[in-house]
């Protein structure tokens, strides 16, 4: 592994300062860090993740949650991990960093969403975060999640993701990228865009599936679910 050059690391801080979901680490010094596993080990980290995210609920709750229900937010955070940063790259920067399973890297954290550190020192073309986002990084999410609730219900979790780093971004920009995102065809019959429904709004989005999160006992539906 290699030391970041400037430009990418400059992109990614500049994205990254809309909060953890959107931050990838371009250190040169993490590299001597052990602890830091590929991406591509995708299976071994969404398993981890989800009994990270179960006992975390449980202990909330007082009493063990159920297991899909655990399994479905942890994806959605491991969702919203991935696709974020990209994202917001294009959206803002007009570049996409050389992003994929094979240049990032994740490791456990005992709170929050787990760090992801890169160690790309190029970039690809901007055309291609579709196909990145859907195909790269979240198709094999929803492949490592399989069995523990629908496939359905994950390319929503996905899409919603997707929809949620616009929300995030709030720039006429990010809204063009995030329509061509979910176009892509393995998030298109995920969700639909809907009305604004506010003066200062764009489009809302609307999955059509539910991640669960209303059988936690604190929980509730949120804004985009099925069942509103």
């Amino acid at each position: 592994m290699v030391g970041v050059t400037g430009s990418v690391a400059a992109v990614l801080a500049e994205v990254g300062r809309f909060g953890p979901f959107f931050t990838v680490s371009t250190d040169p010094a993490e590299e001597v860090d052990p602890t830091w596993r590929p991406l591509r080990s995708l299976p071994e980290a969404v398993d981890a993740r989800i009994a990270h995210v179960e006992r975390v609920l449980s202990e909330q709750a007082g009493s063990p949650v159920e297991h899909r229900v655990a399994a479905s937010i942890a994806v959605q955070g491991f969702a919203a991990r991935l696709v974020s940063a990209p994202i917001a790259a294009v959206a803002l920067t007009g570049t996409l960093p050389a992003l994929s399973p094979d240049s990032l890297f994740w490791r456990i954290s005992v709170t929050g969403p787990w760090p992801l550190w890169t160690d790309t020192d190029g970039f690809r073309d901007p055309g291609e975060l579709p196909a990145l986002v859907a195909e790269e990084m979240a198709e094999p999410l929803v492949a490592a999640a399989a069995g523990r609730v629908s496939a359905k219900l994950l390319w929503g979790n996905v899409a919603s993701s997707v929809a949620g780093a616009k929300r995030v971004l709030a720039d006429p920009r990010a809204t063009a990228v995030v329509e061509q995102v979910l176009a892509h065809p393995l998030l298109a019959a995920a969700g639909e865009r809907r009305p604004p429904v506010g003066p200062d709004l764009d489009w809302t989005f609307r999955r059509r599936s539910c991640c669960l999160y209303y059988r936690l006992p604190a929980g509730g539906k949120c804004s985009d679910c099925a069942l509103t």
